[in-house]
């Protein structure tokens, strides 16, 4: 699919079906997180590939943000190995993990496949739900699935600030 097709169309899907993502098109999402840029290369992201009804059902008790998606993806970060910014305030984990999960997010609709980033959650108790070792900090679920026949777009998807309301050049 053309680029500019992709970051147009896709939306947070928030009704699945129970039509199950192919292996292959899991793999190539997973790939296209795998070739995400991160500070010094450091690549610290962790995914896991939730599938079975036992690891669903402890996304289930954390968020009621699952919609019905039959794979999600869980994006963390190593803290050990992060890139730490002059002046030490900031670390890269945060921000590279955000990378990482765009570059899936595109590539699952680039697959036709749909997906919502979910933030609806705490993060250490899915930490603790999902036995993740303690330097490993969690940014995000992806809900990944195909969207309910009957389900579009919420109303005001298509809705953007101009350019002139978000960019300033100096």
């Amino acid at each position: 699919m053309e680029f500019s097709k992709v970051v147009k169309d896709r939306y947070s899907c928030k009704k699945y079906s129970e039509k199950k993502v192919e292996k292959e098109k899991v793999i190539a999402i997973l790939e296209a997180g795998r070739l995400a840029p991160t500070a010094k290369n450091l690549q610290e992201q962790k995914i896991y590939v939730l599938e079975k009804p036992e690891s669903l059902a402890k996304i289930d008790k954390v968020t009621p943000c699952r919609y019905g998606a039959p794979t999600c993806l869980v994006v963390a970060f190593n803290k050990d190995d992060v890139y730490t910014y002059p002046g030490t305030e900031r670390t890269s984990g945060i921000e590279d993990a955000t990378i990482v999960a765009t570059h899936m997010i595109l590539a699952a609709a680039n697959e036709g496949v749909d997906s919502c980033w979910v933030n609806n959650f705490n993060p250490i108790e899915l930490a603790k739900e999902l036995d993740l070792p303690a330097n490993e900090e969690i940014l995000m679920i992806m809900d990944l699935g195909y969207a309910e026949e009957e389900f579009k777009p919420l109303p005001n998807h298509m809705s953007r600030k101009p350019l002139d309301e978000t960019v300033t050049y100096m």
